[in-house]
């Protein structure tokens, strides 16, 4: 078998076919860059939990006037038990790593601040709000410490876990990436289709080239050659082009925009493209020399 002759039919078939070759492409790359997508949105939800469960902090609210439960019987927490409270805390590091102390009034402050935009920001009063002490933790999962020495404590109306707001968020977040890669395997199964039909196709309108190959001798392997890898070649540009587009999504969407309006979240980069970059392609070769190898097996038996 002539490399040369191999290369030489690959090109000239891309060129006879170029509007084919084109259909493999443009739908090879949708379907990586889907792929692409739902990868680089796993690898985000793993960078956000990693920054934000070190950062995740349990907030111990006391009582204000009025409070409806069943530890505060209506009244706000006395500056005694305010003192209680922090004591306690103190006492207990080193699971609890840093604590802060927030006003009912900074309170207010800081939701009017968060929605200065919104009808919420316009009608809250600082009746609504209790101060707390919002406590870091050296491990997050050390949560039910927290609760269990201050739910239901005298002055403390209630316990809240951030870890537990952001576990439903990032739920939401996984349901979103594996939506993505689940669409782009329905995509990859359209590419699939089309380049079985591309190859079939092909093979039809050079059925004589191959004919007069097989009647000199030649080999099942040296008359596959050509196929595959003119469905190698067009799909090898298709995912190249997907991950210049994931590549310029990254660098500009998340790395140029969203990385500087979002200051406190950690965020993917470009290096992430990278990282992926491999698997795709990998796939994708492997994808279109099997598929062509079955394709072509059917045809070599006529």
């Amino acid at each position: 078998m002539k490399i040369s002759f191999v290369l030489r039919e690959s090109a000239g078939g891309l060129r006879r076919n170029l509007s084919m070759a084109i259909s493999v492409i443009l739908v090879t790359m949708i379907s990586m860059y889907l792929l692409g997508l739902g990868l680089l949105a796993n690898r985000q939800v793993d960078t956000m939990k990693d920054y934000w469960y070190d950062r995740v902090q349990v907030s111990v609210f006391l009582c204000v006037e009025g409070s409806q439960y069943p530890s505060c019987a209506g009244k706000a927490t006395t500056q005694a038990q305010r003192d209680q409270i922090r004591t306690q805390l103190e006492q207990m590091r080193p699971p609890v790593k840093d604590i802060f102390y927030e006003s009912q009034a900074d309170a207010f402050k800081r939701f009017k601040e968060q929605f200065k935009n919104s009808p919420l920001g316009e009608q809250a009063t600082e009746r609504a709000f209790a101060d707390s002490f919002r406590v870091s933790l050296t491990d997050a999962a050390k949560y039910d410490v927290i609760v269990s020495s201050f739910q239901g404590a005298p002055g403390v109306g209630r316990v809240q876990d951030q870890k537990q707001l952001l576990d439903r968020f990032f739920a939401f977040m996984n349901v979103v990436s594996w939506g993505a890669i689940a669409l782009s395997g329905l995509m990859i199964v359209a590419a699939i289709l089309l380049m079985s039909t591309t190859i079939r196709q092909t093979a039809f309108s050079r059925r004589r080239e191959t004919g007069i190959m097989r009647l000199v001798g030649a080999s099942n392997a040296t008359i596959q050659l050509p196929f595959i890898l003119e469905t190698v070649v067009s799909s090898i540009v298709g995912s190249a082009l997907a991950l210049a587009l994931l590549y310029a999504t990254v660098h500009y969407g998340v790395s140029g925009y969203l990385s500087k309006a979002l200051l406190d979240t950690a965020f993917i980069g470009t290096g992430d493209v990278f990282a992926i970059g491999p698997i795709i392609l990998g796939g994708v070769i492997a994808l279109a020399s099997v598929t062509s190898w079955f394709t072509l097996r059917r045809y070599l038996r006529v």
